[in-house]
Order: C-alpha cells, then sequence, then structure tokens
C-alpha cells in the first residue's frame, strides 16, 4: 500500500540517456528554483522586490487553489512585461497545480505546455544578451524541467529525455555564472538525496552512476530543511519534497505531520495538502483529529470543491473505514470501503492498494455479519484484481481457504 514518492521513476528507462534524461526532469522540474543572479549581473526582473510581492500573492492563490485569482495576477504581470518569461512561466505553473490532484487528468496538459513552450521562446533569445543571459538560463532549466516530468508522468520516455537534458545544459550555464542561492540549492538537494536513493532502490541500474557525480542523501535533507526555512521562492516546494521524503523513504511520519499540518493550515482550500495532512494522522492513529478532517474532504468533493475530486475521496474514505473497523462499527467501515470502491472506479484504480484493502476489508466484514457467500466474492476480486505477488491477493487466497464461519 506505501506510494511510492518517485511512482513509477524507472519505468521503460532502458539507456543511459534516457535514465539522465529523467533524472534531470525530477531534479529540475521545480517551481521557481530559478531565482538567482550573479553579485556582478544588473538587476533582473525576477529579483524585483515589486514584482516578487505580486508574484507571491499570486502564487498563494494558486497554492490555495484559487487558480483564478492567481492567473488574474499573473496576467497583470503578461501585461506589464510583455517580453518577459517570467509571467508565462508562472501562467503555465498555475496549469500544473490543476493537475496535481488527479495525475492522470490531462485536460490542462495542452494549455501548461503552451504556456511553457512560450516561456521557452521569449528565454532563448535572452541567450545572447550578457545582462540577460542568467535570467533566461533559469527559466529555460526550470521549463524544459517542468516538460519533462509532465512527458515522464505521461510515459512520453523519449520526450522526458530530451526536455530534461535540456533542463541539465541551460541549469549548467546558470550555475557557472550564478551565486549559489537557498533556491538553487533546492536542485542540489535533491540531486543529493535522489542520486544515492535510485541505486538503492534499482540496485541493477547502479553501474550507471558511475556517470554522475557522487550524492549524498543526509546532506540532501540538510539542505532541503535550509532551503524550507529560508528560501523566498522554494519554501513550499521545498517542504513538500521533504515531507513525503521524511514519510515515504524515511519513515519520519511525525515530523512529515508538522509539514502537512503547516501546508494545510496556511492552504486550507488546496485538496492536495489537505490529503497528506489526512494520511499522516491515520498513520500514526490520531484517529480524533483524522476523523473531521476525512469527512471535510468528502464532503467538499460532494459540495464541488475545485480540486477536491475521487482521489482525495478514495483516501479519506479507506481512512475512515479502517477506524471504523478498528472500533468494531463494521456498519460504518462498510459504508466508507464501499465509497472506496465508487470513488476507484471513476479513476480506473480498481487494482490500487486502497482498492485491494479495501475489497479484502469488506469480504471480512461480510464473514463477521454472516454472509460467507458475499464474502467468498469478495475475496474472489481481489485475487482477480492483484498481482500474485500482492499481500492482498495472498490474503485473500488464505480467506478463501477458510472454512464457512458458524454463527
Amino acid at each position: 500500500m506505501k506510494e511510492k514518492f518517485v511512482d513509477g521513476i524507472l519505468t521503460g528507462l532502458i539507456n543511459l540517456n534516457l535514465m539522465q534524461g529523467y533524472i534531470a526532469a525530477i531534479l529540475f522540474a521545480l517551481p521557481f528554483n530559478l531565482f538567482g543572479h550573479s553579485a556582478d549581473s544588473t538587476e533582473l526582473l525576477i529579483s524585483d522586490m515589486n514584482v516578487q510581492i505580486e508574484s507571491t500573492e499570486a502564487m498563494d492563490a494558486m497554492y490555495n487553489f484559487d487558480f483564478d485569482k492567481a492567473a488574474r495576477q499573473y496576467r497583470w504581470l503578461q501585461q506589464k512585461y510583455p517580453h518577459s518569461p517570467l509571467p508565462y512561466f508562472l501562467l503555465g505553473l498555475n496549469e500544473w497545480w490543476k493537475m496535481l490532484p488527479n495525475e492522470n487528468n490531462t485536460s490542462y496538459d495542452e494549455a501548461f505546455h503552451h504556456y511553457m513552450d512560450t516561456t521557452i521562446m521569449i528565454a532563448k533569445p535572452m541567450l545572447k544578451k550578457e545582462e540577460t543571459r542568467i535570467e533566461g538560463a533559469f527559466f529555460l532549466a526550470a521549463t524544459y524541467g517542468f516538460k519533462g516530468r509532465l512527458y515522464a508522468d505521461r510515459r512520453s520516455w523519449g520526450k522526458a529525455a530530451s526536455a530534461g537534458k535540456n533542463a541539465l545544459k541551460y541549469l549548467e550555464i546558470s550555475k557557472k555564472e550564478s551565486n549559489l542561492s537557498p533556491e538553487l540549492m533546492f536542485g542540489d538537494a535533491l540531486y543529493n538525496y535522489f542520486s544515492v536513493w535510485i541505486p538503492e532502490n534499482y540496485p541493477l541500474l547502479k553501474p550507471l552512476f558511475i556517470f554522475f557525480k557522487k550524492g549524498d542523501k543526509k546532506l540532501g535533507l540538510q539542505q532541503l530543511e535550509e532551503v524550507s526555512n529560508n528560501a523566498f521562492y522554494t519554501r513550499i516546494e521545498a517542504r513538500i519534497f521533504l515531507m513525503r521524503i521524511l514519510s515515504e523513504e524515511e519513515n519520519n511520519y511525525r515530523k512529515a505531520l508538522q509539514i502537512a499540518r503547516y501546508l494545510h493550515e496556511h492552504y486550507p482550500h488546496n485538496p492536495y495538502f489537505h490529503r497528506y495532512y489526512v494520511r499522516y494522522l491515520y498513520s500514526l492513529h490520531l484517529f480524533r483529529t483524522m476523523e473531521p478532517e476525512a469527512h471535510s474532504i468528502l464532503q467538499r468533493i460532494d459540495s464541488g470543491y475545485v480540486g477536491y475530486e475521487a482521489s482525495s475521496g478514495r483516501y479519506a474514505a479507506f481512512f475512515l473505514g479502517q477506524m471504523y473497523q478498528s472500533r468494531g462499527k463494521l456498519d460504518e467501515a462498510q459504508q466508507y470501503y464501499e465509497k472506496v470502491i465508487d470513488y476507484a472506479r471513476v479513476i480506473d484504480a480498481m487494482k490500487s492498494g486502497y482498492t485491494l484493502y479495501a475489497l479484502l476489508n469488506l469480504g471480512k466484514i461480510a464473514r463477521e455479519n454472516g454472509y460467507p457467500s458475499e464474502a467468498r466474492r469478495y475475496f474472489k476480486q481481489v485475487k482477480k484484481l492483484a498481482s500474485r505477488k500482492h499481500p492482498a491477493y495472498k490474503e485473500a487466497k488464505v480467506n478463501l481457504k477458510r472454512k464457512k464461519k458458524n454463527k
């Protein structure tokens, strides 16, 4: 049931160029890891305090899923600075966040690529002028990184590799000419962590990493902490990465919960943050706090809140089902496990861990309530959907071998 942070990170990566491209896409598909400039350069638009204030207000709206408000402010920047890549990049970022509650939703892909391609078109000529070279390189690195990340999510591996390699190329240009700042440290932090994490989790790919500089997971986490505390533009993104690494790779759920609580409290209408807050409360068995938050997610889905949809509902319903089952409230547990199945059908997630365990628990509840035939039907469904190596498959197989319970 554990959801890997870099889900499917190496699926289909069969050659070194593709590996390099995807790693680049992961490391540099990061909002605003481009805001820095040489101490000797002229003042850049992205360093202008007034622009930072306008951008920050819009970013806060975006993180709080008020995309219309964010877009209005980004378009104001577009009108004021029509020859800068900044507003187009921000508009692309707005589309990116619309995707996050359900990453399989492709309805925003076209608009996202339009804004990012416009950013590239404006940024490339900036490389030819000394006074705009750094700014142009930063935007190109970040934009190609984002495009690479989306291509990888869409399993377009060749395009992901090409975009990722471009991101690396332009990042190298910017790093040679600019001072290291918390924003730039963000990319270094993720490289330090994941360049070690990947060969640890995929030993067959370890030989490929002789072509990469040596990373340091401990240093990567320290750097992420520093960026989370000191960066201006990348602070929220760094906290998201740190939160998920701490929980899913370092098993430090308490610290991850602290971050998730901060994100949810500051951006209470963000379903992505809300989901992780509830998830960590569940993981730490803090059911008293979790219960109303999980119900809130389901209520917001029913009320049509922006970004609240079946993916978040599947999580919330499963956690509630588990809680009620642990309390012996089987009717309530059954109700929420059935909701898990309903949500899973909407997003074509019938083979996911949450769905399989919901079905498994529905079988156990049916058997407990004296309906052995119904219980067997659920267990058979688990066996049909799950791979033979999945723990749910093995558990369903064991349950099917049990004798009917005598009431």
